[in-house]
């Protein structure tokens, strides 16, 4: 092999380079939103005792309760998605790290055929980081209506407490993509 060869191939095995560098960033911004959705767990489940221990009226225990019911729920799914999300962009950082060393291998390797491989490998690690985004694309909906459902409550909550001419001064952001679904 001469050297211009050789510096094809070394340029060649940096380029998956950039991709490996895109998936750990996924890979940080998926484990932190992760541990968003533990700790928000975590917060509910306190909340949800606190409740059952203070003296109030029991119809607005039974609000909140549905309120923490329905965001565990919503939040389980997260869960889930985020560590599918996890999974998926572990095997892209693999593929493109695989293909690194295919195209150092092809590059040793007298046969043509071994050039497939580091494509194949490179698609591969593509179509996984093109299915862990739209997997974040499902879960940063859900956490969307998450917070809608909690603002929701809220909102309700203080219309309740608050003196009407505080409540008229005041109304709901409408979000135009929101769907209108039951409310507190």
């Amino acid at each position: 092999m001469d050297k211009s060869a050789a510096i094809a191939v070394l340029t060649a095995m940096i380029t998956p380079a950039v991709l490996i560098s895109a998936c750990g960033s996924m890979i940080l911004s998926t484990s932190t939103r992760l541990g968003r959705v533990v700790d928000r767990v975590r917060d509910l489940s306190d909340r949800l005792e606190a409740l059952t221990e203070g003296e109030r009226r029991e119809r607005d225990i039974l609000e909140r309760q549905s309120l923490i019911f329905a965001q565990l729920d919503k939040l389980t799914s997260r869960a889930r998605i985020l560590q599918r999300c996890m999974v998926v962009f572990y095997l892209s950082l693999g593929a493109f790290v695989a293909t690194s060393v295919a195209i150092g291998v092809a590059g040793f390797a007298s046969r043509s055929g071994y050039n497939l491989i580091p494509v194949a490998l490179g698609i591969l690690g593509a179509c996984f980081l093109f299915y862990g985004s739209i997997l974040l694309i499902f879960e940063a909906r859900l956490a969307l209506s998450t917070i809608h459902h909690e603002m929701d409550f809220i909102w309700q909550r203080s219309k309740k407490v608050a003196p009407a001419e505080v409540v008229d001064q005041h109304k709901p952001h409408f979000v135009h993509f929101r769907r209108h679904g039951k409310k507190f």
